[in-house]
């Protein structure tokens, strides 16, 4: 279940993956399989070439983007969620979802 994102925040990200753009969005997340987490961040695309070889560049294995439903995206948490969202200059989500910008 997501927290702290508006439905615009939401729409307009699912609209960027329909267009077959990278497209990032980071909530807070809560699920028991992963208890130590407390946000998640969900890199999409529809265009699955594309979001192929992006997930190449951090070695993100095609297996792990979750097709289940019209959003493919790459499900990304802790130190590679940091790591993706820093490269790819996410800063305002960073600061958004993290008590302190990680460096």
């Amino acid at each position: 279940m997501a927290f702290g994102i508006t439905r615009y925040e939401l729409l307009a990200w699912k609209e960027r993956v329909n267009n077959g753009e990278i497209a990032f969005i980071t909530h807070y997340w809560y699920d028991k399989r992963f208890p130590q987490f407390t946000t998640v961040t969900k890199v999409g695309c529809t265009d699955l070439g594309k979001l192929i070889e992006w997930g190449k560049k951090y070695h993100l294995q095609t297996s792990w983007i979750d097709t289940r439903n019209d959003y493919p995206h790459f499900d990304l948490l802790g130190e590679k969620q940091i790591e993706v969202l820093k490269k790819e200059n996410q800063w305002s989500q960073l600061e958004r979802f993290f008590e302190e910008t990680p460096t």
